[in-house]
C-alpha cells in the first residue's frame, strides 16, 4: 500500500512525467487496439520513423511521434519503469522543463542519428521503421550520471552503488548485450545517451541547454545591462542558491539522499525547480 501511495504522490507532484507516462501508454493502446481488433497498421505506421529519407520527408512528424510509440507490451513496460525511476531521480535536482527537454532531445538525436545512417547505408536499413521511448529515457539516465555521478543509489533495496555506474549498467543491459536483435533500435540508445552526457556536463559547467525556452521573457530586461547595480542582488541570490544546492549534492553524495531531512528534501526540491 504504500508503494502505491508513493506512486500516487509522485505522479501527482511531478506533471510533466504524469503526462509522459499517459501519452506513452495512451498511444500503446491506441497502436495495438487499432492493429488487433479494426486490423489496421494505419496509426503505427503514422507514428513510427520510417528509416529512409524518401518516406520521411512525407512523414516528418514521425521524427517526434516516435519516442512516444510502442508496439510491444515488454518494451513499453521496460521503458516506462525506467521512465519513472529515472525522473524520480532526475526532479530531486532540476526542474521539469528540463526533463522534458533532455526527454525530446534526446530523442530527437537518437531519431537523427538513424536517419544520417540509413542514408549512408540504405541497403542496411530497408523497409524499417523506429518505435520507443528508449533512447529519450536513456538521455535522462546519462545527463543524471554526469550531474550527479556520486550519487549513491539501491538497486533492488540490495545493492548499493553510485549513479554513474548505475548508468553504465543499464546502459549494457538495453543496448550492447544482444546488440546484434534490434540495432536499429540500439544503435538510436547512442544518440540519446550522446545527448544526455553533453546536457549534464554542460549544465554541471553552468551552461543550462534549456535556457533557449526562457528566452522571450529574458529579451524584455536589457536594464540589467545598463544598471549593474540593480542586477547584484540578484548575481548574489543565484550563487547563494547554487551553494546552497551544492552543499545538499555533498551531504547526498557522502551520506545518500534518504539521510537528508525532510525539511533539506524540500529545499533541494524547491531550489531545483528555480534553476
Amino acid at each position: 500500500m504504500s508503494f502505491l501511495h508513493n506512486l500516487k504522490y509522485e505522479l501527482q507532484k511531478h506533471s510533466k512525467l504524469t503526462l509522459l507516462l499517459i501519452i506513452n501508454i495512451s498511444v500503446f493502446l491506441i497502436i495495438n487496439i487499432s492493429s488487433g481488433v479494426f486490423k489496421t497498421d494505419i496509426i503505427a505506421l503514422n507514428m513510427a520513423l520510417p528509416l529512409n529519407l524518401n518516406d520521411f520527408v512525407f512523414k516528418f512528424w514521425t521524427l517526434f511521434t516516435y519516442m512516444f510509440s510502442h508496439k510491444d507490451l515488454g518494451h513499453v513496460f521496460y521503458n516506462m519503469l525506467l521512465l519513472y525511476f529515472s525522473a524520480h531521480t532526475f526532479l530531486n535536482f532540476m526542474s521539469e522543463k528540463k526533463f522534458m527537454f533532455v526527454y525530446i532531445m534526446s530523442g530527437l538525436m537518437g531519431g537523427i542519428i538513424l536517419l544520417f545512417l540509413s542514408f549512408l547505408f540504405p541497403a542496411s536499413f530497408s523497409n524499417s521503421i523506429l518505435f520507443g521511448a528508449s533512447a529519450a529515457v536513456i538521455g535522462i539516465v546519462t545527463s543524471l550520471a554526469i550531474y550527479v555521478p556520486n550519487l549513491p543509489i539501491s538497486l533492488f533495496g540490495i545493492i548499493e552503488m553510485r549513479y554513474k555506474y548505475y548508468a553504465i549498467l543499464i546502459f549494457v543491459i538495453s543496448t550492447i548485450i544482444d546488440f546484434n536483435i534490434n540495432t536499429g533500435g540500439k544503435i538510436s540508445h547512442f544518440g540519446g545517451a550522446c545527448f544526455g552526457l553533453f546536457f549534464g556536463y554542460m549544465l554541471k559547467n553552468g551552461k543550462d541547454l534549456s535556457g533557449f525556452l526562457n528566452f522571450h521573457k529574458q529579451k524584455v530586461s536589457p536594464i540589467k545591462i545598463v544598471h549593474q547595480n540593480k542586477s547584484a542582488p540578484s548575481t548574489s541570490r543565484e550563487l547563494s542558491t547554487q551553494q546552497t544546492i551544492d552543499a545538499l549534492l555533498d551531504k547526498i553524495s557522502k551520506s545518500g539522499y534518504e539521510n537528508l531531512t525532510k525539511a533539506e528534501k524540500e529545499l533541494l526540491f524547491k531550489l531545483s525547480q528555480k534553476k
